[in-house]
């Protein structure tokens, strides 16, 4: 008992957020902790002669009239923005700051990416690539997000985040190598288009299946945490991906083990296709975080600035605390959801028109650059001439290259070939060797033989 009593007197008790976000009050709640010494659980001591809940699992107090709560309790959370629709700062005290230099760079990132997709998609139309997904219209949630963060935090994408890579330094070659599945590709081929992934810039690769990456990110997170590195993580997600169990278990994993992880939700309306108001009732994604003892934020994913400020105060914060923050980014899916879509189906051509030429993360940007004199109608023509000719150059260079080597199908799984592999590939070469002509294997770098 001595040895509790230590224990219980160094630690003592602590404090636990019960945190609500945009324009709510946080409160500060007195929770007991409990600890397990000898593999016996021993709780804060606490007095019973008060008259007041002494529940371990909530705080409040005994009311003594029926009353349910209400779903739209924690309804109406405003949007965060620091740019209206014409690029004009609405509360200076929020303008970032940021450098002309930076400013560009954003621009630059953000326009690179929209004619890269253009270019990859038409390429797909055209057969050239199996599939493709775009970004336009979510631009804004990519650069502002990924400018905030220092380089050796870990990303974990969905699978439209491509400008979260981009502005991390992944390079338009091996943006072509993975969707064209060549020799130079860092996935040697494995993986299907659109799905990135880069050791050294410290971005998990892509995985199809809807949510997988959450509790991945809250496992790593806790990694972080126990290391003490002074890094984060950051996971996105759309709105459609956390109507998955995965986002509740990440969520609830993440706040009970105080992770240093920003969920950052990239809500566009429509999921694969279907709309909010068919995935979920309530007040979108960021009133959920109270119920996970979350800080959450929603901001307007198509002002650069206030996704770049809302992150960037997350990133401090989660370090510094040891604490998970959501982000719900505002945004709108402009194109359709993958190659596989056709979104006319579940939306009018007005409507997405309105999101294309009014409220648009890069016009929105472009009229910020061009009110300070940083950006002109030379300066726009010259600057896409020059992007469509780079990404082009590193298309047809992409094209040109030769597939990986197939008998990298039996590698990376084992650090010495299994029986059974081996067998599968002694199969692969009979069969190859037996009908030849069915199998351009010229194409292929270091073909079997």
């Amino acid at each position: 008992m001595a040895a509790v009593s230590w224990t219980n007197k160094m630690f003592g008790q602590c404090f636990r957020a019960a945190r609500r976000t945009a324009g709510l009050k946080a409160l500060r709640l007195l929770q007991h902790r409990t600890f397990r010494v000898g593999a016996v659980h021993w709780q804060q001591p606490f007095d019973s002669s008060l008259e007041k809940p002494q529940f371990p699992g909530a705080s409040a107090e005994f009311v003594d009239h029926l009353e349910f709560i209400q779903p739209n309790v924690i309804s109406g959370i405003p949007v965060y923005r620091v740019m209206d629709r014409q690029g004009k700062i609405m509360n200076p005290s929020q303008d970032p700051q940021l450098s002309k230099e930076t400013v560009l760079n954003f621009y630059q990132k953000m326009t690179l990416l929209n004619t890269m997709d253009r270019i990859l998609y038409e390429s797909q139309r055209q057969g050239r690539i199996s599939f493709y997904m775009t970004n336009y219209g979510e631009e804004g949630t990519h650069i502002g997000s990924a400018a905030a963060l220092e380089p050796d935090d870990l990303v974990f994408g969905q699978y439209r985040e491509a400008g979260v890579l981009m502005y991390r330094g992944f390079p338009l070659d091996l943006f072509m190598a993975q969707c064209y599945g060549n020799a130079d590709d860092l996935g040697k081929g494995r993986q299907m288009p659109v799905h990135y992934g880069s050791k050294d810039l410290n971005f998990v690769s892509i995985s199809s299946p809807l949510a997988t990456q959450i509790p991945q990110a809250a496992g790593a997170a806790y990694a972080v945490k126990r290391q003490n590195t002074n890094r984060a993580v950051i996971c996105y997600f759309g709105e459609g991906a956390a109507s998955e169990g995965d986002a509740h278990a990440g969520f609830n994993f993440s706040a009970t083990l105080e992770c240093p992880l920003i969920f950052f939700c990239r809500n566009n309306g429509y999921a694969i296709s279907t709309p909010t108001n068919e995935q979920y009732r309530g007040d979108g994604i960021a009133a959920r975080g109270p119920g996970y003892g979350m800080l959450s934020i929603r901001v307007d994913g198509n002002d650069v600035f206030a996704v770049y400020n809302a992150t960037k105060e997350a990133r401090r914060r989660a370090v510094a605390e040891n604490q998970p923050f959501l982000i719900e980014a505002m945004t709108y899916r402009i194109g359709h959801h993958s190659t596989s879509d056709d979104s006319s189906a579940y939306r009018s051509v007005d409507e997405v028109n309105y999101w294309d030429k009014q409220d648009h993360p890069i016009s929105r940007l472009r009229h910020y650059m061009t009110a300070r004199g940083w950006w002109s109608e030379d300066d726009e023509r010259s600057w896409r001439k020059q992007s469509r000719k780079t990404v082009m150059e590193a298309f047809e260079r992409a094209e040109r290259r030769l597939k990986p080597n197939p008998e990298l199908l039996f590698t990376d799984v084992y650090e010495e070939m299994t029986p059974t592999l081996n067998k599968q590939r002694e199969a692969l070469l009979r069969h190859v060797q037996q009908y030849k002509e069915h199998y351009p294997l010229d194409l292929y770098e270091k073909y079997i033989h």
